[in-house]
């Protein structure tokens, strides 16, 4: 690869970690706000900071194909190290006053905020396992299979990872305050949710790696190093 393909992908790698990275923190900040989204066929109730969360498994998929296992395992361990960050400004943001022209008030901010610490620790959780269990899946499906079926690898690492993910942020943040069966409720219509995102985005896996791989040159198989 020449020093400007090199220079190309290079910026490619950090546009795709900055998506992962953003997606990542907006969930956190809007995991709060619980929603009903009307497929037609069903109605899913899942919190708001699950419509971005899918992206950020599809970006991981991408990296992991394109880059590797380990430049992908730099860009998970940095949107943890981002999250804890944006906790620490909200705290910093409620330990102020607001003034009285603020549009604002402390109320709000805390009422918004207030469970913010619970959400991303119970986040952070799942998220950590999760990620690393759709790496190693990914990882230990494409060695498997010499590289031939994205797909499985694709939706198949997700489907496992997704159910680690949302079993763990409903049971830290609702264990205790609901029954069982409502926590298995939210966590059938979570996954489900994220399964058929995760099937949803199938083509656009394809699409993105053969572009990558036409565009950087790269053999089948072939990682950028």
């Amino acid at each position: 690869m020449n020093k400007k393909l090199k220079q190309q992908a290079d910026y490619l790698y950090l546009v795709l970690g900055a998506l992962f990275i953003a997606s990542l923190v907006t969930t956190n900040l809007i995991a709060n706000k619980f929603v009903t989204v009307d497929l037609g066929f069903k109605e899913f109730v899942v919190s708001a900071g699950m419509l971005p969360y899918p992206f950020t498994f599809l970006i991981t998929d991408i990296l992991s194909e394109i880059y590797g296992k380990k430049k992908t395992t730099n860009v998970v361990v940095a949107g943890f190290f981002a999250s804890i960050f944006v906790l620490g400004v909200l705290w910093l943001g409620s330990v102020f006053p607001a003034i009285d022209q603020s549009p604002v008030s402390d109320e709000v901010y805390n009422q918004v905020f207030a469970n913010s610490y619970r959400v991303v620790f119970s986040s952070m959780t799942a998220y950590l396992i999760a990620q690393f269990a759709d790496l190693k899946l990914y990882h230990f499906w494409k060695k498997l299979t010499n590289g031939k079926h994205l797909w499985l690898r694709n939706n198949g690492s997700t489907i496992v990872s997704q159910l680690l993910d949302t079993t763990l942020v409903v049971a830290v943040l609702f264990v205790g305050t609901m029954s069982v069966g409502e926590m298995t409720k939210l966590i059938k219509d979570g996954w489900m949710f994220k399964i058929l995102f995760a099937f949803a985005d199938t083509p656009l896996m394809y699409l993105a790696v053969y572009v990558i791989r036409k565009r950087f040159q790269l053999k089948p198989l072939e990682e950028i190093r």
